[in-house]
């Protein structure tokens, strides 16, 4: 893993960190929840590199210092008097995809987003020509003023959500318009957790979650 930085679309300097796969198949951009940073995705992004996917974990200027990483991008944003709400994270998201897609060899990315960026990323890829599947971990009516099932019903995407099991019925509301062939749905039958911390080792039921996620990117490869 590398620290590497580019710009946002209105010139806010990202910091992501890099994760290169050996035998790279695919790119995954690794987008983190509220109160968060890119170190949500430390114990994930390796395994993701293992199974072929090179990845890009990036602070969003909407989140905070925890796991002892510092958000950088939210820390230049609050420097430079930027608004840092969930809907101000947008073009952090949209840039990231630029310079992965790149990175890529200008082959279409998997655009993964935890919690509020998962609503991001569902919203952003409805019109993307440069996103090929999402992955949503916990995704809701997370973004003020925005309608999200409305705004999203048009997706022509491969989707995998997820979620804690308390969470499921909102993650069926928030899809309920869009076309059941781009949807695979995995409803856990423990508790879970929110966001991408779903599949983290600590969390019971973690390995049946890894297995349909892996089965969704084998299928969409």
């Amino acid at each position: 893993m590398k620290q590497v930085n580019f710009k946002s679309k209105d010139g806010l300097l990202i910091t992501a960190d890099y994760y290169k796969a050996e035998n790279h198949k695919g790119f995954i951009v690794l987008c983190h929840r509220s109160h968060c940073n890119r170190a949500e995705y430390r114990e994930t992004a390796p395994k993701f590199n293992q199974l072929g996917y090179s990845c890009l974990a990036i602070d969003q200027r909407s989140g905070m210092k925890v796991f002892g990483e510092e958000n950088e991008t939210k820390n230049r944003a609050k420097e430079q008097k930027l608004p840092t709400g969930y809907l101000d994270a947008r073009p952090d998201i949209e840039s990231a995809i630029d310079y992965a897609f790149d990175l890529n060899g200008k082959n279409k990315i998997i655009l993964l987003g935890s919690s509020y960026s998962s609503a991001l990323a569902l919203l952003i890829s409805t019109n993307s020509d440069k996103v090929k599947s999402v992955i949503a971990f916990s995704p809701n009516e997370h973004l003020k003023k925005v309608d999200l099932a409305k705004e999203i019903a048009s997706i022509d995407v491969s989707i995998f959500a997820t979620s804690a099991k308390k969470e499921i019925k909102q993650v069926t509301e928030v899809l309920r318009f869009v076309d059941e062939k781009h949807i695979t749905h995995f409803k856990p039958e423990v508790e879970g957790f929110h966001g991408s911390k779903t599949i983290w080792e600590v969390v019971e039921g973690y390995e049946t979650c890894w297995k349909e996620l892996e089965e969704f990117l084998v299928k969409t490869e």
